[in-house]
């Protein structure tokens, strides 16, 4: 479709990239307001430009519907999230996390267990979204707790969540960039052992450090006692309240799709509440629907545990739609290729053709706002120069999910962004400093492409 109309030269292709980067800084940095508005204005952009070319109307709104398309699977899971948390609440099972862990970890100890303890869940699961949105949602409170920063412990969680979802067979990105790049799941995933060790080595010494920093003094043993006290005065905890998040991992484990595992969790949080918590119906489905509301009486409690809930996660899905409204657009008229193809004219190296397909990825994240298209258009319009170079696909398999997939919760507009902030409760530009993994592996990526570590050449028989 995008052939229709008159071609979009590069310099109309970057009107409505540079009036988002631009929109986006005003309002963000100066009015400190969310980018919902930006999108929107951007989106009318790309329109007016590709009117402008003879783009029919309908083929503009049909790239606006495409995009949101492609998001609705990940609106309907973090709607399911959504009501998943509030119910968790109300049942006692996220007191229940925080309470144990605040009994087991230490401030030391805790960013690195919070890496390891998501980087399983994610690989059993390949789910960074159920895992941001179960055992992550715990771990916030834990480190809460435990004095340490919201945002780094968010950094970590990202970081263990993303390892899973780049590197399970059972994740959709994991499968999605080897078919896109014309190499199998598995060759995928050994190559990608040897960009993503170093960072996840990296990482481990890092969160290391930082949780040495956070042991001397930082323990507030009253403060503890204080929100031990106010849980277990407020909800009957038990360890049997572990149970749902653990009945989650194992379903999506066993291939259930996330959805009706998620849902499956959000009743089960509702059972409990009632059982084990003296719940009304009403109190669980107000919670499921509007969130829980903490009253305790203990502000760091109530801070903590007020979340959660189907409306909570609405300026999330109105984020997602307005951003890839705008992606939609500029990827049915062509103006996506257009800059991807202004880009490969420079490509001289194999350093400079890995670097630009990780900044192409980084910078369809940014542009698209999805992780998918992060993947699929740089895949696309790289795989015949990684082919004309003798490189193996794996190569280019690799890139793809280096940036395609880690980048992507770094971007408050990009679809995983806003889920994870949601989920969390943190902005994704606060713990993007702290998301070690995500920013390293990008790196270590180029530089094999630069030094020809581990670019594994096509064999020729």
């Amino acid at each position: 479709m995008a052939d229709k109309g008159k071609k979009i030269k590069l310099g109309f292709a970057l009107i409505p990239v540079i009036f988002l980067v631009g929109t986006l800084s005003i309002t963000i940095g100066v009015f400190k307001q969310s980018p919902h508005m930006p999108l929107i204005a951007a989106a009318a952009v790309a329109a007016a430009v590709a009117a402008f070319h003879k783009r029919p109307w309908k083929d503009i709104q049909g790239g606006m519907v495409y995009g949101i398309t492609l998001a609705m699977g990940a609106i309907l899971i973090l709607m399911i999230v959504g009501t998943l948390i509030g119910t968790w609440i109300i049942g006692g099972v996220v007191p229940s996390m925080i309470y144990y862990g605040l009994k087991v970890l230490s401030p030391g100890i805790f960013l690195v267990a919070t890496l390891v303890i998501c980087s399983i869940v994610s690989l059993g699961t390949g789910s960074s979204w159920s895992t941001a949105g179960t055992v992550g949602v715990a771990l916030i409170g834990v480190g809460t707790g435990l004095g340490i920063p919201i945002y780094i412990v968010a950094g970590a969680i990202i970081s263990g969540a993303y390892f899973g979802d780049k590197m399970s067979p059972l994740s959709d990105t994991t499968n999605l960039a080897p078919a896109v790049a014309g190499t199998d799941l598995f060759s995928h995933i050994r190559h990608m052992v040897y960009t993503t060790g170093p960072g996840y080595i990296l990482s481990l010494i890092l969160y290391g450090l930082l949780g040495i920093k956070y042991s001397g003094g930082v323990l507030e043993t009253e403060k503890i006692a204080t929100l031990l006290s106010t849980i277990e005065g407020n909800f009957f905890i038990h360890p049997i309240l572990l149970l749902p998040p653990c009945l989650v991992i194992v379903m999506v484990v066993k291939k259930i799709p996330p959805l009706p595992a998620l849902f499956g969790g959000t009743v089960l949080g509702g059972i409990f509440a009632i059982i084990t918590q003296s719940t009304s119906m009403s109190k669980v489905i107000q919670a499921a629907y509007s969130g829980y509301i903490s009253q305790t009486g203990v502000e760091m409690v109530d801070k903590l545990l007020t979340r959660g809930g189907l409306l909570s996660m609405m300026e999330t899905v109105a984020l997602i739609i307005c951003a890839l409204s705008f992606g939609g657009i500029m990827e049915r008229t062509g103006m996506l290729e257009v800059m991807a193809k202004s880009l490969l004219k420079r490509v001289k190296r194999t350093g400079s053709l890995v670097a630009t397909t990780i900044f192409s990825c980084i910078g369809m994240n940014i542009i698209a706002s999805d992780q998918y298209m992060a993947i699929v258009i740089p895949g696309r319009m790289y795989k015949n120069a990684f082919d004309s170079r003798g490189l193996h696909p794996k190569n280019l398999s690799r890139c793809l999910e280096d940036a395609g997939t880690l980048t992507s919760p770094l971007i408050p507009w990009n679809s995983c962004g806003a889920f994870m902030g949601a989920a969390l409760g943190v902005n994704p530009l606060l713990y993007l400093p702290y998301a070690f993994l995500n920013l390293f592996t990008p790196l270590v990526s180029i530089f094999y492409g630069y030094t020809g570590i581990t670019m594994e050449k096509v064999d020729k028989e």
